[in-house]
């Protein structure tokens, strides 16, 4: 079993940065990649971004690419998102995931282990 943890949410302004990060409680050398989902109320969970745990490449959601960079670090377990130019409609609740295994397209229904989720508020 995989324990997610996340923080660094927040509230920030329109244009601004913010970073967040999520520890894996357990190492698992079978985790194929790690990433971000996001939830926007009365809308279905969103992709955002994931990277693969042995290789470092990345996938990015149409709507954040060029704003968004995601970064592991191995030893800590540890995956990052950090978040610039920020605008109104990426307020969110942020979730954490991991997929055990290479997937053909990365819906949220291919996840296999969920963080509680950290709260994302951007004003304009």
């Amino acid at each position: 079993q995989v324990q997610l943890v996340e923080s660094g949410g927040g509230l920030v302004q329109s244009g601004g940065s913010l970073r967040v990060s999520c520890a894996a409680s357990v190492r698992t050398s079978s985790t194929y990649s790690m990433g971000w989902y996001r939830q926007a109320p009365g809308r279905e969970r969103e992709f955002v971004a994931l990277i693969s745990w042995s290789s470092g490449s990345t996938w990015y959601g149409d709507s954040v690419k060029g704003r968004f960079t995601i970064s592991r670090d191995k030893a800590k377990n540890t995956v990052y998102l950090q978040m610039n130019s920020l605008k109104d409609e990426d307020t969110a609740v942020y979730y954490c995931a991991v997929l055990l295994r290479r997937v053909g397209a990365p819906k949220a229904q291919f996840v296999d282990y969920w963080g509680q989720g950290t709260q994302v508020t951007v004003s304009s």
